[in-house]
């Protein structure tokens, strides 16, 4: 009769090799997938910089913003924003102007007596720099058409805006100002203020 001996010891199974992707490749991976992340940025907002007084007292020259050009594809300007767009008559070399977001299509908006009425009714405005407006407030009336908004700088005796301009389409419009990253003392999400239209 023969006997089969039990007690070897079993052959240690092979463990499968690990792929590792060599040094090289995982740099090359990881710069491409900077480039990446760094073109969506760019595609999804833009860096603004303040030059001139026609925001203050809320924005003042050499102050630095992330514009979100997203807000406005995923929703429309709101009466309060504080936007960066392309001003009407200006060319390609032109830079952008930042400013408050008055009027919306199909608004009449006035400047009566120094003061501002949207639809008839005088809005409540905190955020402008208090002092008495002079020339840039003469009485005058714009009435607004299906695709155009209404800007003015919260420095209403020194801010280029529709007063002078007019309505802007909303193609000019680039973008909502989003936050403020520079200089670091002034870091923080742009304070949105809302009123109602009249």
């Amino acid at each position: 009769m023969t006997t089969i001996d039990v007690t070897t010891t079993p052959q240690a199974l092979a463990r499968p090799r690990l792929h590792r992707p060599g040094f090289l490749r995982e740099v090359i991976e990881t710069l491409i997938l900077i480039v990446v992340i760094y073109a969506l940025v760019n595609l999804a907002t833009v860096r603004f910089f303040i030059d001139g007084p026609s925001m203050q007292p809320n924005f003042h020259a050499g102050e630095f913003l992330i514009v979100s050009r997203v807000s406005y594809l995923l929703g429309a300007p709101e009466r309060g924003d504080v936007v960066v767009f392309n001003a009407p008559g200006n060319s390609d070399d032109d830079p952008p102007l930042i400013k408050r977001l008055i009027g919306m299509p199909g608004d009449t908006v006035e400047m009566r007596d120094r003061q501002v009425y949207v639809n008839g009714a005088q809005i409540s405005e905190p955020y402008v720099l208090q002092e008495e407006c002079a020339s840039l407030c003469r009485d005058d009336v714009w009435q607004l058409g299906a695709d155009e908004y209404f800007f003015m700088g919260d420095n209403r005796n020194n801010s280029r805006d529709s007063r002078r301009f007019g309505p802007v389409r909303r193609d000019q419009i680039v973008g909502e100002a989003f936050i403020r990253y520079w200089p670091p003392p002034q870091w923080g999400i742009v304070e949105h203020f809302r009123f109602s239209g009249g």
